[in-house]
């Protein structure tokens, strides 16, 4: 009996998808949970997995054609079915109706939307009971162009991968999986500043000089939702300066070690995320959400900390959920792990949705301080900027009264909903994440 393929759920409030491309052809057998196309969305790429096993008979969506969520873009037949062989003479008749006793393959006929009457299935609802393929030369044919590019990005070597799906073959998760193990091999000393917050090398394009082009689907999202940010928010930011001396001492005496022990480079920034996460805790009007055409508010009870990454397509907010659970080490590492699969796209759409609150590191790209758009329906948005030396007036007793010294300082700034959050509740958030940094009593989170 066929099945109806539809276009599954990707996320958060993503309404539509993008077939980019067709990893099976008409007539082609199929097997559970084997890749059937590549799908894009304003947040992220996929690859959209088989419910059934068969043969995929109705292409019902052509490749670059959007569609909603739910909405069908193949069929299935069953392992006995067969397509019909592709006739380029009927073309011309395009009068009769086509009948659903036998499904056909002809290009422009396949691909337009039948009317057979098959059960809606939805892909995210289905546990696969097909068979496995159990030959090296299928497995092989299994990795699909995303997961060759994946590994080439990451110099990974598909030939030494185990492959954790149908019959071997090997998966984007096992990519990744192989890529960390290979980042793992060598563990990285502290440095400066971790990939997981540093702008990228090499990230300008002169080859844009004197072209027009169309604006990507992840580019046009970011600018509707900045715009949306600004015309919908009462936003002004905060800035405050704080002295992380003690934070920098902290990594220069135990950042190799932690390095070795949690294969990540123990940077600024969970430090900014650990103080921004635990003030929340203390000022609920900084994690919560505005229903403007209600006049309600609601004050959330998990902080789930959205992180800005700078990608070449674009930038991405994935987040981590309950961060006010974690502490230093593990706020470094989701940090880390997250970033380094926005670069190599890798999130997945339940990353990219859900956040109540977001820190965005504008000091990457070496920006003393920014005044970051809020990412609505959140209320707050911290930017950190970059941490510099420089020389600053304080009191030493001990020198008996004021004294200029070197010091770790950053800006933070904190831009705001002002119909929620006065100035006065922004700048008592930012007092709370400044004494929590300037003590710096992080021993215990690094076993020292």
């Amino acid at each position: 009996m066929p099945t109806s393929v539809s276009m599954p759920a990707l996320g958060e409030s993503v309404t539509e998808g993008t077939v980019t491309q067709w990893l099976k052809n008409v007539g082609d057998t199929v097997e559970v949970d084997e890749p059937l196309l590549e799908v894009s969305t304003d947040k992220v790429d996929t690859e959209i997995p088989s419910p059934v096993a068969g043969v995929l008979t109705k292409i019902l969506v052509d490749e670059d054609e959007t569609v909603d969520i739910g909405a069908q873009i193949a069929i299935i037949g069953g392992e006995g079915e067969t397509a019909a062989p592709e006739a380029p003479a009927p073309k011309a008749e395009p009068e009769p109706a086509p009948k659903a006793a036998s499904p056909t393959a002809t290009a422009p006929a396949a691909r337009s939307r039948g009317t057979d009457e098959v059960p809606a299935v939805d892909i995210e609802t289905l546990s696969g009971t097909g068979r496995a393929s159990g030959t090296d030369a299928v497995a092989e044919a299994y990795v699909t162009p995303l997961v060759r590019k994946l590994a080439a990005d990451n110099r990974v070597d598909l030939g030494r991968v185990r492959g954790t799906g149908v019959g071997g073959r090997i998966r984007k998760q096992d990519v990744l999986r192989a890529a960390e193990e290979q980042k793992a091999a060598a563990a990285r000393a502290a440095s400066p500043a971790s990939p997981s917050t540093t702008a990228r090398k090499g990230a300008t394009d002169t080859s844009l000089r004197g072209r027009t082009e169309k604006m990507s689907r992840l580019r046009r999202s970011i600018a509707d939702r900045m715009v949306e940010s600004l015309n919908t928010a009462a936003e002004t930011t905060q800035v405050i300066e704080v002295d992380v001396t003690k934070i920098a001492r902290l990594r220069e005496q135990a950042g190799a070690d932690f390095a070795q022990r949690e294969r990540v480079a123990l940077d600024f920034f969970p430090f900014f995320a650990l103080a921004a996460v635990e003030a929340l805790g203390s000022h609920p009007k900084l994690n919560a959400v505005i229903d403007g055409d209600n006049n309600d508010v609601s004050y959330h009870d998990v902080e789930n900390l959205g992180v800005s990454v700078d990608t070449d397509r674009g930038l991405l907010v994935p987040v981590i959920r309950d961060a006010g659970r974690l502490g230093l080490t593990d706020l470094a590492r989701n940090i880390t792990a997250l970033t380094e699969r926005a670069h190599t796209g890798l999130l997945s759409p339940d990353e990219l949705g859900g956040g109540t609150f977001t820190i965005a590191d504008t000091g990457s790209s070496g920006a003393l301080f920014g005044t970051p758009i809020i990412n609505t329906p959140q209320v707050a948005i911290l930017g950190t900027g970059a941490v510099v030396k420089r020389p600053v007036v304080m009191e030493d007793p001990a020198m008996g009264g004021e004294v200029i010294a070197v010091r770790s300082m950053v800006y933070l700034s904190l831009s705001h909903d002002h119909r929620l959050i006065d100035g006065a509740d922004a700048g008592r958030f930012l007092q709370a994440v400044r004494k929590r940094l300037e003590e710096g009593a992080f021993e215990a989170e690094l076993g020292l």
